[in-house]
């Protein structure tokens, strides 16, 4: 490593401090910044990073904690957690990871820092945990972490996944410097992760300034080569058969991953073990079968420009937009084979690929929608592509706001994070402000779009853009105030409460209770929300409402935010009014 590294990296984390509203310490900043890019492969947004940093007391030596589930981060409302018919949608021997990421501005690594590591994780991957004693001793935000871990392992236990333990130690040293005995460390650490179940792996990084600067100056590619075997041509675009050893290299990345990346507007995740890819598995397994390309629809991908030279398609801002349950099933299934055996005949076999030439973003909205009614998808994984959305989008622009429709989309352009607001937390804004319901966004933060109901409720076209933006403004502003208090908030008090919040400044500045998003048309013209000082007096009532509630109802601080009947006493407590609520 060179001492240059470190002032690149120490300027870079200057700039994103900087570029806030509310600037973190340098300290907060860095643990955002390595848990990014120690997860750099899954595409995180911002606001997914957010939710996984532990950071404060009590935090067992673990900035960071991240569940994924065949490489998608898992929620709490999850639908494995929501619906037992779900668990059997999982293909078997999917992979569960549990990601650590300890991030330090000092200087090397330690013993001491590993050490404390292994004692957290030895106390908190016990699947018989008692957490009113070990409670005593983390914070509610790790062991919040590690209980969706062992709950996400005990649904999944039938479906025999493989389960990978993976810490991640970032500091400013060399990672090429790393002491002995702290190496050491680390392989008795890795030992205690593959121990810690039958079906579990441990794996232990060292990463400094020259991993974390390659890293984060190395931008996702969306121009990629495509080699093919034949091919029709019609204007600028293509009708493609490529060999499925062709086309597992054009969906992997250096490490063999998948780029999911390229799927960012894609309109739904992969499935897992449905009947479709099922059969698409048996159909690749079986060395009789007809032609692959004449059993499957293929893959529809849409971009800015391609170019054909010599058999090779070179393709700029690559996406694709039907197809990813293929791409997902042939790489799952022949990515391993294809590493060890590319020769193999199966390698030979052809799939259909279209390539869709346009940069009209509503032409391209129209082929996702027209290519995914071809089969049953549900309802929510459209919601982007509709045209309030696409308002909603314009709109935001024109204010310098950033409505990221299609995750990262703006955060890749390099858009100021703050500015940029995501599908789920706008929706989240709405029903917790202008519909009065913060426990309903609190209880189902990723789950909210999947009831039309619900979904016709927050996006109407008769509440005024100027709302929503006013919304996601007025969130951003209770965030950076609970951010920037001067007693320090524990980061499960503001994912409790902060919804709460945002629903009392909004009543607030109405005087009483409401639950239609015209009662804040003329706050949104006139751009207010409560100053500071109000806030301040508004999130010292709801704390002690708050408690209060809890000691006499004898309910936990995450039921009672996610209680109706909470948000009930909280309205009439303050004087403004009460709602019947469903």
């Amino acid at each position: 490593m060179s001492a240059n590294d470190r002032v690149l990296i120490n300027q870079m984390i200057e700039e994103r401090r900087n570029a806030r509203a509310v600037p973190l310490s340098f300290d907060a900043e860095f643990e955002r910044f390595a848990s990014e890019h120690a997860l750099h492969g899954f595409g995180l947004s911002e606001e997914e990073i957010e939710g996984g940093v532990i950071g404060g007391a009590d935090d067992g030596g673990i900035d960071g904690a991240y569940v994924f589930l065949g490489g998608r981060l898992l929620h709490e409302d999850s639908e494995i957690f929501q619906q037992q018919s779900s668990v059997a949608n999982v293909e078997q021997g999917t992979q569960l990871t549990l990601w650590l990421v300890q991030a330090k501005t000092s200087p090397g690594f330690s013993e001491v820092a590993i050490d404390k590591v292994a004692s957290t994780c030895k106390n908190l991957l016990d699947m018989e945990v008692d957490e009113a004693t070990v409670g005593l001793l983390y914070s509610e935000d790790l062991l919040a972490r590690f209980r969706l871990f062992r709950e996400a392992l005990k649904k999944l236990l039938t479906r025999h996944p493989t389960v990978l333990i993976k810490f991640s130690y970032v500091t400013r040293g060399s990672a090429s410097e790393v002491h002995p005995k702290v190496q050491a460390k680390a392989k008795i650490l890795e030992s205690q992760f593959s121990s810690a179940f039958a079906i579990s792996t441990g794996e232990v990084e060292f990463l400094g300034p020259a991993e974390l600067w390659k890293r984060a100056s190395t931008l996702p590619s969306y121009t990629l080569e495509l080699p093919y075997r034949e091919s029709i041509t019609h204007g600028t675009s293509h009708i493609a058969l490529v060999g499925l050893g062709e086309y597992i290299d054009f969906l992997s990345d250096e490490t063999g991953a998948i780029k999911s990346h390229i799927f960012d507007w894609n309109v739904r995740d992969y499935q897992g073990n449905v009947e479709v890819n099922r059969e698409i598995t048996a159909s690749l397994q079986n060395p009789e079968a007809p032609e692959f390309w004449w059993l499957n629809n293929g893959i529809t991908i849409v971009c800015s420009q391609a170019t054909s030279v010599g058999k090779r398609l070179s393709l700029s801002d690559v996406q694709i937009v039907n197809g990813l349950q293929t791409s997902y099933t042939l790489h799952e299934t022949l990515r391993d084979r294809y590493v060890t055996d590319p020769a193999d005949p199966v390698f030979d076999r052809l799939v259909q690929v279209r390539i869709l030439v346009t940069v009209d973003q509503a032409a391209r909205d129209s082929v996702i929608r027209a290519t995914n009614r071809q089969t049953s998808v549900p309802v929510a994984s459209l919601r982007a592509t509709d045209d309030i959305q696409r308002q909603i989008e314009s709109y935001f622009l024109e204010h310098d706001w950033f409505y990221d429709r299609r995750k990262n989309f703006y955060r890749n352009q390099g858009k100021p994070t703050d500015r940029i607001v995501s599908i789920p937390l706008l929706a989240q804004s709405v029903m917790a402000m202008a519909l009065g319901r913060p426990d309903y966004a609190r209880a189902r933060p990723s789950s909210l779009l999947k009831s039309d109901v619900d979904y016709r409720r927050v996006f109407s076209d008769k509440t005024e853009l100027a709302v929503y933006l006013w919304l996601a403004k007025a969130q951003r502003q209770v965030d950076e105030f609970l951010q920037a208090s001067s007693d320090p908030v524990s980061r499960s008090l503001h994912t409790n409460l902060r919804f709460h919040l945002a629903m009392l400044g909004a009543v607030d500045l109405v005087g009483r209770i409401f639950s239609k998003p015209e009662a804040l048309n003329n706050a949104a013209r006139e751009d207010v929300f409560p100053n500071p000082a109000r806030l301040r007096s508004l999130w010292t009532s709801l704390q002690e409402h708050y408690d209060t509630y809890q000691r006499q109802q004898r309910s936990g601080p995450d039921k009672t935010a996610k209680s109706s009947d909470f948000v009930l006493y909280l309205t009439t407590e303050l004087g403004y009014g009460s709602l019947h609520r469903r």
